[in-house]
């Protein structure tokens, strides 16, 4: 067999190399799925938020998109205690905003907390009736009359711990006729007039509008809820997941919050 000449076998011996190179430094086939690989490719952040945030973060997810283009957002709306529940579970979350420290504290027990959790915004429960208020609830305590048809949040969920308290310290026994896992729930029992009235967050008896009818109460301030949001440990979109955060506690994200009723978190 012919031999190359020296000069072009050394062209060609280069030329292997250099393909090798290229090669070694190619994605890996179907690839992507490296954390690295995702968060520079955009992918998707999920996010796992309590019921009483569905307004204010379907508003924030649109306006992270729009800043980050290729990167979606996947909501997860539910009882801050069955997403705390969920997510110790395994369900794959990159971040939990949690309706009060109680459920976040569930996260960090069981070590899938990233982080110390941060504090973003604060909440209180009002009296949402159907409109023309037919039962004429003026305050709390008429929440207590006999035959009135009260609905309010689970013990577990936060804004059910929030009633709780407020039952506590003003001395005053409610009979709901149901118990819900979310606030969204209760508000429903009361738009479709299953209920004379139910004990909302603020946000959330803003959000319904006309729908419904608010009576604040004063004792309301006996039970404030903060809301903590934390990355969860072994987040697949990490890089996503700390500039969502970002957003959130930044002013944008608290300009929106403050739109949707929410107070501002304790310094």
């Amino acid at each position: 067999m012919r031999r190359l000449p020296r000069g072009r076998r050394g062209v060609i011996a280069w030329v292997i190399l250099l393909v090798l190179a290229l090669a070694g430094c190619a994605p890996p086939a179907g690839g992507g799925n490296s954390d690295a690989g995702s968060s520079r490719s955009g992918g998707t952040v999920t996010v796992f938020a309590a019921a009483s945030l569905q307004a204010a973060f379907t508003e924030l997810a649109g306006k992270f998109e729009a800043s980050h283009p290729g990167t979606k957002v996947t909501l997860s709306f539910a009882g801050s205690a069955d997403l705390a529940t969920q997510i110790t579970q395994g369900a794959p979350a990159d971040v939990f905003a949690s309706a009060d420290t109680r459920n976040m504290a569930k996260l960090q027990d069981a070590g899938l907390a990233d982080g110390e959790p941060r504090d973003f915004a604060t909440n209180t429960l009002t009296i949402a009736v159907p409109q023309g208020n037919p039962a004429g609830i003026t305050g709390f305590r008429d929440l207590a009359r006999p035959g009135t048809k009260v609905v309010v949040c689970a013990s577990q969920v936060p804004c059910g711990a929030a009633a709780l308290a407020i039952e506590q310290s003003t001395r005053t026994v409610l009979s709901p006729v149901s118990e819900e896992s979310s606030v969204t729930d209760v508000l429903g029992k009361v738009t479709s007039g299953e209920a004379d009235a139910g004990l909302v967050y603020v946000t959330d008896a803003k959000t319904a509008g006309s729908k419904v009818e608010s009576i604040p109460f004063p004792d309301a301030a006996k039970a404030v809820n903060t809301y903590p949001i934390t990355i969860v440990k072994g987040a697949r979109n990490k890089q996503a997941a700390d500039a969502f955060l970002d957003l959130v506690l930044g002013s944008e994200g608290q300009a929106v919050l403050g739109n949707a009723g929410f107070g501002a978190a304790p310094k």
